[in-house]
């Protein structure tokens, strides 16, 4: 699809932001109709305590993208069961007192319009306790947040919500949130590089193949092969909001099921018209961006740039990760970095996205 000379101006961006301090290294996949047609990696995997080449198969802290690549994905899986509806009362599903987050429902949590504040250091009490009750604690915590403000009034991009949605998950589903992902998704679709965290490094995996992320002031250690995130790695590894890692084919091989079901050429893990209801912007509250778990193209200043279409739907993930995919010209931009590494307050990946996403559609289009 890319001449040589595209692919460079592609692959000399992507190389410039590892020379100019965007992040220590990246992984660029580029696939239309499904075909990967772009796929290059830069820089390094790790810089402290060496040096390691970035690989195209690198695994990656997805961070957030566990949101849309597992949470999302169960809940989509659940709804097609009719084991979970998306205007079901929380208090119908979880057999547990509620107080006031027993009246949320699915849809309004998966459009980050369900009241919840975006952030909460849990992970400081939660360390307090023995690891086998900090689940329970935390959703306790949860349940006594007061709201941030009145559920489909307003918008806030929220972890505390998918938080709760793997309570969901497990009530629904009669199992824990990682084997249901594993035998529903990750299994059947044979993915060899993708997993929910459980706390370490997997002994599967070396080093020399998973980035590195923060030099954590916390831990007081490089994170590499364990989880970003405080709170999930409190938590054990993972939670509805962080702890998936993966690599950018497996990701495609995600959004590909997906997009097969959207599409109506697939109907083995959803109906179709379920998957669409995720993918449609909800206008629960007016101007939110937000469909079901996934963000699609604000009208101003959108990580996707400027010429991905309307009918597109993305998501970032913290550590420097990020997908977007336009449905209307059927392409989709994976892009994941080590941005954090070795510390956090690198911002300067905000502005490189969207100008990535710009150079790559208009070589495109």
């Amino acid at each position: 699809m890319f001449n040589k000379e595209q692919e460079k101006r592609i692959a000399d961006f992507i190389e410039k932001g590892a020379v100019e301090g965007v992040y220590p290294g990246a992984v660029l996949l580029i696939a239309r109709g499904g075909e990967i047609v772009f796929h290059r990696e830069t820089g390094y995997l790790s810089l402290i305590p060496e040096c390691v080449p970035m690989k195209k198969d690198t695994i990656f802290d997805l961070a957030s993208l566990t949101k849309i690549l597992a949470t999302t994905l169960a809940i989509m899986r659940l709804v097609d069961q009719e084991k979970v509806g998306l205007d079901q009362p929380l208090s119908e599903i979880i057999q547990s007192p509620l107080k006031d987050k027993g009246e949320l429902t699915p849809r309004l949590i998966l459009n980050h319009s369900a009241g919840f504040a975006a952030w909460k250091p849990f992970y400081l009490d939660l360390v307090k306790v023995e690891p086998i009750k900090r689940k329970n604690l935390l959703r306790e915590l949860i349940i006594d947040e007061p709201p941030a403000y009145r559920r489909g009034e307003a918008c806030s991009y929220s972890d505390l919500g998918f938080m709760l949605l793997e309570w969901v998950i497990e009530e629904a589903s009669g199992m824990k949130f990682d084997p249901f992902m594993k035998m529903d998704f990750y299994k059947p679709l044979s993915l060899k590089r993708t997993f929910l965290s459980k706390g370490s490094m997997p002994p599967q995996f070396g080093k020399d193949e998973i980035a590195a992320t923060e030099d954590c002031p916390w831990r007081k250690r490089i994170i590499q092969g364990e989880v970003h995130d405080e709170n999930a790695y409190a938590l054990g590894g993972h939670s509805g909001h962080s702890g998936l890692f993966g690599d950018a084919e497996d990701v495609l091989s995600i959004i590909d099921m997906l997009r097969g079901h959207y599409r109506g050429e697939r109907h083995d893990y959803f109906r179709p018209e379920i998957v669409r209801e995720f993918f449609r912007r909800q206008d629960i509250v007016k101007g939110s961006s937000w469909a079901l778990g996934w963000d699609t193209p604000s009208a101003a200043n959108s990580s996707s740039g400027r010429y991905f279409s309307p009918r597109s739907l993305g998501h970032l993930g913290f550590t420097g990760s990020s997908l977007w995919m336009d449905l209307d010209r059927d392409i989709a931009v994976i892009f994941l970095t080590n941005r954090v590494h070795p510390k956090r307050n690198n911002q300067r990946i905000k502005a490189f996205r969207p100008a990535l996403h710009d150079l790559i559609m208009r070589e495109i289009l």
